[in-house]
Formats: structure tokens, sequence, C-alpha cells
């Protein structure tokens, strides 16, 4: 389905991150992968390239344009071009009211999970050819305010308006630009926001996985501008 593609996935170590990396290296994907520290992501890499496909993986804080100017120098060097990129590097930041929340933690969550994508966006776009495709991950909290979710739940609304914006503005150089709210599932940062959850009664990130490869895929390739709840997709 992906065989020759190149795909960039930041926040690859772990989580969601780790089962797109290892979904899109079964389905042929060269892969570009990053993460805030290499020891991180160094079995999921070696893991990926198990599968016979080519694997850059590089640390970087995709919020500070030095890192990201390094990691796309280096993608562009070994590969020439990035044809997928899933904006999938988050934080969730304090779980209190925004009368209470720090002003650092607010720039930090920010920084991250919204000028991070940005950022990045910006720099993948002049190497992304015709038929590229741009996945954002946004949440259930980006649709409708709730109480104490403070600037994670504000950066996903701002990607959901940036998801918009640039599927608009690339749509003539057929490029796609869609967002994915992946649910509820057994990930450090839910067991995090739901402290008293039982994890195991909700699916793995690896069993979360479809939609973001038919994104990825020709299959999708006049999609544009949708926002899609992984869980429900039943299209493959």
């Amino acid at each position: 389905m992906l065989r020759g593609k190149v795909a960039m996935i930041t926040g690859a170590s772990r989580g969601l991150g780790r089962a797109l990396t290892l979904a899109y290296a079964e389905e042929g994907a060269n892969l570009v992968i990053t993460s805030r520290s290499a020891e991180s992501f160094e079995l999921v890499a070696e893991e990926a390239e198990g599968t016979g496909v080519e694997v850059l993986a590089i640390p970087a804080d995709i919020s500070r344009s030095t890192h990201i100017e390094k990691l796309i120098d280096a993608a562009v060097e070994r590969f020439g071009r990035i044809e997928v990129l899933i904006n999938n590097a988050g934080l969730l930041g304090p779980r209190v009211p925004i009368e209470e929340y720090p002003e650092d933690e607010w720039r930090r969550v920010l920084e991250a999970n919204l000028t991070g994508p940005f950022l990045l966006t910006k720099a993948v776009i002049p190497y992304m050819p015709k038929g590229g495709s741009i996945i954002n991950i946004t949440s259930g909290v980006s649709i409708k305010g709730r109480p104490r979710w403070g600037a994670y739940s504000v950066t996903k609304f701002g990607l959901e308006g940036l998801t918009q914006i640039l599927a608009a503005e690339l749509e003539e150089r057929s490029i796609r630009v869609n967002s994915v709210d992946p649910g509820s599932m057994r990930t450090e940062m839910r067991a995090a926001a739901y402290p008293d959850e039982d994890p195991t009664t909700l699916i793995t990130p690896e069993e979360n996985t479809s939609v973001f490869l038919y994104l990825a895929s020709d299959e999708s390739r006049n999609v544009t501008g949708e926002r899609f709840k992984a869980k429900e997709f039943t299209a493959l």
C-alpha cells in the first residue's frame, strides 16, 4: 500500500507514533522518525528496519527551528522528498483549571503541540510532491471545550484550524491535509489523563492504524480538509 513512499512521523518512540512507524514499515514505506532523545526510539527504528525498509531516526525538538532544519536537511539528503507527514508528537500538560494553570506549562504545551507542527509542516511543504499527505493528530477535546484540559485542548482546537487552512492553501498543489482523532487508547498519555481508568478496557495503538494507512495511501488522494475518528473508520 505504501511501498516506496517516504513518511515522516514525530513522537515515534512510543504509543501511537511507535505503532504507526511499524505499521507503515510493514506496508513498505521508508521512514524518517523523530523523538526528543535518540535512546527513546532506537528499538522501534531497529524493529522497523527489520521489515526491509530504510529508516532515518533523528532526535529533535520540533518546537525549535534549528532542530527542524537539521531534521529536514538529513531527510532530504537521504530520500530527496517527504510524501507523508504525521504530526503526532505532543504533551498533555497539567489537568487543572485555567485560573491555576502555570504560565510556563502553558507556553511549553503550546510550543510542543501547535508551534511545532506549524514549523515542521512549513519546512516539509517545499519537499512534498504532488499527491503528498499531511496528517495532524487531534483529539476529542478539539471540538468542544471541557474543564481542566487547558493548553492541551487549546492546541488541538488550533491544530484543527491549521488543518483547514493548509487544506485550502495546498489543494491546488494536490497535497491533502486531514486531521485524525485517535480516540481513547492504551497509552501513557491516556493513563496520565485518566489515572482511575482501567487500561485493559481500551484498544492498543496497534489496533488503531487503519485510517492512518488509508490517508497515507493513494486511495485517499482526493480527500482533504476532513476530520476522521480513527476508531469509527471502516473504509478499508
